[in-house]
């Protein structure tokens, strides 16, 4: 790994974006991808998108999607004595929330750190409750509800956890929000890496908001971009740790995600992938999930497009801590760079009719 994808895995992953709060991450994207770009283009509800133009006339529009959002919370109200109440945005499973820690992002950018509280085993009954996130509190150190409103906290605030990127053996890496920073990853490292490269169609790269709560960005950008052909990279939860049974293998390659609840893969996308695939060994598995991405929109926006997932599975996504194999992300990252290689008008013509 280079020091410079290092440092932008490191940047991104850190970075505070929950759902309808993604603006650090999205200046992190325009201030890398800008410079690049022949346009940059943002929709209303604040996706972004970089441009490089084809020097083909007529040429067709490919759009690769990420989206910028990760699980997170927001501020609903703050107690008298500085505690603040929160509800999830995104998906959560309240098992994993008590006694972590959290950063709240002040409209100011200053984030404040803070625990979720939780209660001492020498105060426990052990007639209490399963914890549910309405009734949970979190701790930012205040002493009241005016020391946390001078602070700069206010109701409606967001809330992520506070995780430090963190390398664990030669392949495997820990953080919080590979889902979907792997997703803004792939889209700076390919389109850095094609910058000097004439392509015979219009690339379309960057990140739509709020794909955590209902692939509420896809729709705007898609209707913007008015794309041909899209390809959607986020990130899947891996169920390598169960045996037989997995679903997602951490170092067994790129995801060809063949149906979720939102989408259905082509079969003659399928097929073209797993050509690509096999020609350039690039390493692969099939993947099957209960969740959606912004597939799910794009597919069927406009007259329809034709869409597929390039996908990398990570271990506990939607809580605090995911660890992810970074084979898998230089097989999803080759393998989207040895697609675009080989479209043509014909390709995409012949994917949009079969």
């Amino acid at each position: 790994m280079t020091e410079q994808l290092l440092d932008t895995i490191k940047t991104l992953t850190e970075l505070h974006g929950a759902p309808g709060h993604e603006r650090l991450v999205r200046e992190y994207l325009i201030k890398r991808l800008s410079p690049l770009a022949d346009e940059v283009l943002q929709d209303g509800l604040g996706g972004v998108f970089f441009v490089k133009k084809s020097k083909q006339d007529n040429a067709k529009r490919i759009m690769i999607a990420a989206h910028m959002d990760e699980v997170g919370f927001m501020v609903t109200d703050i107690t008298e004595k500085g505690l603040l109440k929160f509800t999830e945005i995104g998906g959560w499973p309240a098992d994993v929330l008590q006694a972590q820690k959290m950063k709240v992002l002040a409209r100011d950018n200053k984030a404040y750190s803070g625990v979720i509280g939780s209660v001492p085993a020498h105060f426990r009954t052990g007639k209490e409750a399963a914890p549910q996130i309405k009734d949970m509190l979190l701790d930012v150190g205040a002493e009241s509800k005016e020391q946390v409103l001078a602070m700069g906290i206010q109701i409606g605030d967001s809330i992520v956890p506070a995780v430090d990127f963190e390398q664990l053996t030669e392949n495997r890496f820990l953080c919080k929000a590979w889902d979907n920073r792997y997703g803004c990853t792939i889209i700076v490292d390919l389109f850095e890496q094609l910058k000097d490269t004439n392509l015979p169609f219009d690339l379309y790269v960057g990140a739509n908001v709020q794909e955590e709560v209902g692939l509420r960005g896809a729709g705007p950008s898609a209707n913007m971009i008015k794309p041909d052909l899209a390809f959607v990279v986020d990130c899947s939860p891996a169920n390598d740790t169960a045996g037989s049974n997995a679903n997602g293998k951490l170092g067994e390659g790129t995801l060809v995600r063949i149906i979720d609840r939102t989408m259905i893969l082509k079969p003659s996308f399928k097929q073209w992938l797993e050509e690509i695939y096999k020609a350039n060994d690039i390493k692969h598995q099939y993947y099957t999930s209960p969740g959606g991405t912004d597939g799910g929109v794009i597919h069927t926006a406009l007259q329809g497009i034709p869409t597929a997932v390039i996908g990398v599975p990570a271990r506990y996504i939607h809580s605090n801590h995911t660890i992810f194999d970074i084979r898998d992300y230089y097989a999803a990252r080759d393998g989207l760079l040895a697609l675009l290689k080989d479209v043509n008008d014909e390709k995409i013509e012949y994917l949009k009719m079969n």
